[in-house]
């Protein structure tokens, strides 16, 4: 009896052991894997890189010159993208969380299509972003007519995130704000979104990740156009568009096409960087 038990306890050992072997192994491999993109998109790109190369106009199909325009672009696009997402997003996060408990249906299909939203291919958002925003409103191939697509494609994840941040509050916050006499308003502005503000940066960051590497969605909506866009109307070629021409279409463009990468990536690490910056600031007041 008394070896049956330690050799239980053995093979529980052993199986703890394999079990973390593989969780580091698997952490290595991705963190190896990610290291050598970087690392390749550094080696092409490095030496492309400038100031210049920031403030300049593409030159030559984009073979030479830099990416100015195509940076206030891709800026303005994400920024009509958020203006759009975040009121709509945060909104709909507080209707599922804390406003359809009683009317359970009405919850569980919008989740539910919002799960099945999430993983439309992004070629399908810029198919239905040319029909409705290009052709039924008028919009035609603009940086408002992209920006509202990517909105399409990135409320999904914000508002999943932002919701699942507010229900993982302890009832105890919502319990102690109805004794202390506070509306649900207040409840809601002064405790639980704070409380919840990590889930909404999760949610804002991989918006705002998806939004920056997005191409399939853009080219049919946004434009090809490599010049400085003189309003939301006009036509604005975006970073990924960028990167996409230069390599598939532009012999000799693979050197800018590094650079402008290195340039996304950049962009895509201050974006976490400033996002954590502001939860932890937050988190210590």
């Amino acid at each position: 009896m008394v070896s049956r038990i330690v050799s239980q306890v053995n093979a529980t050992k052993w199986l703890d052991y394999l079990l973390t072997l593989a969780t580091w192994a698997t952490a290595a491999s991705i963190t190896a894997v990610f290291l050598w993109i970087v690392l390749s998109i550094v080696g092409q790109g490095l030496g492309q890189l400038s100031l210049d190369f920031l403030l300049s106009e593409p030159m030559n199909a984009g073979r030479e010159g830099g990416i100015a325009p195509i940076l206030v672009s891709t800026l303005l696009i994400l920024g009509v993208c958020l203006a759009i997402a975040l009121p709509l997003g945060l909104a709909t996060a507080l209707l599922l969380a804390e406003f359809t408990v009683s009317d359970k249906r009405l919850g569980m299909w919008v989740r539910r299509s919002l799960d099945f939203l999430a993983g439309v291919p992004s070629i399908v958002f810029g198919l239905f972003g040319s029909v409705f925003f290009s052709k039924v409103l008028g919009l035609g191939f603009s940086i408002l007519s992209g920006g509202l697509t990517l909105a399409c494609m990135v409320l999904p994840l914000l508002i999943r995130a932002t919701e699942e941040g507010l229900r993982s509050q302890p009832a105890s916050y919502r319990q102690g704000a109805a004794a202390l006499g506070l509306s649900k308003t207040t409840t809601l502005f002064k405790i639980l979104l704070p409380a919840a503000l990590p889930g909404l940066m999760v949610g804002l960051v991989l918006s705002m990740g998806r939004a920056l590497a997005e191409t399939a969605a853009l080219i049919f909506t946004s434009g090809y156009v490599d010049r400085f866009p003189e309003s939301l109307l006009d036509s604005g070629r975006a970073l990924s568009i960028h990167i996409f021409d230069l390599s598939m279409n532009v012999p000799g463009g693979d050197g800018n096409a590094a650079a402008s990468a290195l340039v996304l990536l950049g962009m895509l690490l201050g974006l976490n960087g400033l996002t954590a910056l502001i939860t932890w600031r937050w988190s210590v007041r």
